[in-house]
């Protein structure tokens, strides 16, 4: 092993130094050109799952209001019952417009649904819930304050709210609701856990090829100094900062969500540019040993 190592680095010092240029120049290519195939996935990738953890996150947002909103309905019901008159008034329009309002929020919440499967079941079964609640208050103006019916519908909403009901979606409306609330709040969670926007995969998959540019960099500023007597280009240094800053605002965009469509825009320019500016960074020396032919 250590002979063959030393006859590496034997060789590699007999190299001219423009065949050592050359392959530089072809890895700092590389690297920009691996770090836009990366952006390209990552932005993808990310993208996707952000915006469905967004998605869901609203849709918590709206099954908490559309709890709210039943649990107003609920105590609009003990209203109507209280008066006496609901063979009159029946539950009472103020009954009425909180649950329309459930059935809302409700609708729009399950555009956000995280599992497209189980959720689906799950909502349908709050779905039918609210409808029952319906039923039942509006059988009082036929039967009158006590029927078996009306007493259900509030009974079980204070049962809910007192949380005796521990097995999820068994018990009324209001405790549905909460059940189906912890459910996609759990898979918000989960959502923004995913691999593609977890820092742990994230930072290390767009750093690394950002460190291994700058290895190649040094490398070429010391071929340049020691075999050419020259200064290295500022444009080398200057398509390492080019390619550094579109994997660091990649990685922060991605990961907290928010990235601006005219931001992202322009990373794939950014990194055109830094290919750009490697190539001539090397051309004056490359071109030094360029002769024509006879």
């Amino acid at each position: 092993m250590k002979v063959g190592t030393r006859a590496f680095w034997t060789g590699l010092r007999a190299t001219h130094p423009i065949v050592v240029l050359r392959w530089l120049r072809a890895g700092l290519l590389a690297i920009v050109a691996l770090t836009a195939l990366l952006y390209v996935v990552v932005a993808n990738r990310t993208g996707d799952q952000a915006d469905a953890a967004r998605r869901t996150d609203i849709a918590v947002r709206q099954l908490e209001a559309a709890r709210a909103s039943a649990g107003e309905a609920n105590k609009a019901l003990a209203d109507a019952i209280g008066t006496r008159a609901e063979n009159l008034i029946g539950p009472g329009a103020d009954f009425a417009n909180r649950i329309a309002q459930v059935g809302t929020l409700l609708t729009s919440a399950a555009e956000g649904n995280a599992d497209a499967e189980q959720g689906l079941r799950q909502f349908q079964f709050v779905e039918g819930q609210l409808n029952t609640c319906v039923q039942l208050a509006n059988r009082m103006v036929s039967e009158g304050p006590s029927c078996m019916s009306a007493k259900h519908a509030v009974v079980a909403a204070e049962k809910e709210q007192d949380g005796t009901a521990e097995v999820p979606f068994t018990g009324g409306l209001i405790q549905s609701l909460q059940d189906l609330e912890t459910i996609q709040g759990a898979a918000v969670a989960q959502q923004r856990g995913a691999h593609w926007l977890n820092p742990a995969l994230l930072w290390p998959l767009l750093i690394v090829p950002v460190a291994v540019m700058l290895l190649l960099v040094c490398a070429t500023c010391r071929v340049v100094a020691r075999h050419f007597r020259q200064y290295p280009s500022p444009a080398l240094g200057l398509a390492w900062l080019l390619t550094a800053s579109v994997a660091v605002t990649t990685c922060l965009l991605c990961r907290s969500g928010d990235a601006d469509e005219w931001v992202m825009a322009i990373m794939l320019p950014l990194l055109v540019a830094a290919g750009a500016l490697t190539y001539l960074a090397f051309r004056p020396r490359i071109a030094e040993y360029r002769f024509p032919r006879p």
